[in-house]
């Protein structure tokens, strides 16, 4: 009777008659494939990006720094010599070394640039060089030059204050500390056709090898009050 109810009730119900299993979360089960990074492995990569930063001192091949450096480059992998692993050591401590470098000390290859400003106004040229920081070296205009009222405007006066400003450049001794420049364009008048001229030639060649950048600064108008009309002769 016993054995009977026990049969009937194990075809009607399958699960009744397996033995008990320990069930697993899904979580549990998906650990073991989970891409987590452990506990050490997160205080390896960490030691490894101040090492890079140049706020933690490299340690003396420490076998943390040794297994973070294997799993990112790969350098352990089967088949590879230990001369071949000293190699891979080697090439990505120089890149180390190179990156640290670059942002610890952004100027550590290049020098701040220095800045000559070119002020093309219809009316007259001004060439203006001054430091990083901002503070004037040398500051001359057409005036300078013995050009009076409207003579200072037009090609020619731009032309002869260009070349003269290259040549004092040279006897003041500025070129021996200027390493790179930026060269500020402002308004077009015919100076600033003038000056590129004089850049581009003869008296320029020893200038055109530290400029690093071209900038316009002329000013724009959004709005304001009401401009005055545009001359017209005639």
């Amino acid at each position: 009777m016993n054995s009977s109810f026990l049969t009937t009730l194990t075809r009607a119900l399958p699960s009744v008659g397996r033995p008990s299993q320990l069930r697993i979360s899904p979580i549990k089960s998906l650990r073991l494939f989970s891409s987590t990074p452990a506990a050490h492995d997160i205080e390896a990569a960490r030691d490894l990006e101040r090492q890079i930063l140049g706020t933690l001192k490299p340690k003396a091949a420490t076998d943390a720094s040794k297994s973070a450096l294997d799993d990112l480059f790969g350098s352990t992998g089967a088949g590879r010599s230990p001369q071949g692993t000293s190699m891979q050591y080697q090439r990505m401590a120089d890149s180390f070394s190179m990156e640290s470098d670059m942002l610890t000390q952004p100027y550590a290859d290049r020098s701040p640039p220095y800045h000559l400003h070119v002020y093309a106004h219809k009316h007259n040229t001004i060439l203006t060089l001054t430091r990083p920081n901002g503070n004037p070296m040398l500051s001359l205009s057409c005036g300078y030059l013995g050009f009076r009222k409207g003579g200072r405007a037009g090609f020619d006066p731009a032309f002869q204050l260009a070349s003269h400003f290259f040549a004092q450049m040279q006897e003041r001794g500025y070129m021996a500390e200027i390493k790179r420049m930026e060269l500020i364009f402002r308004d077009f008048g015919l100076g600033r056709e003038a000056f590129t001229k004089v850049l581009l030639g003869n008296e320029g060649k020893n200038i055109r090898g530290t400029i690093c950048r071209v900038t316009d600064s002329t000013r724009i108008k959004f709005g304001g009050t009401r401009s005055r009309h545009e001359r017209r002769l005639g």
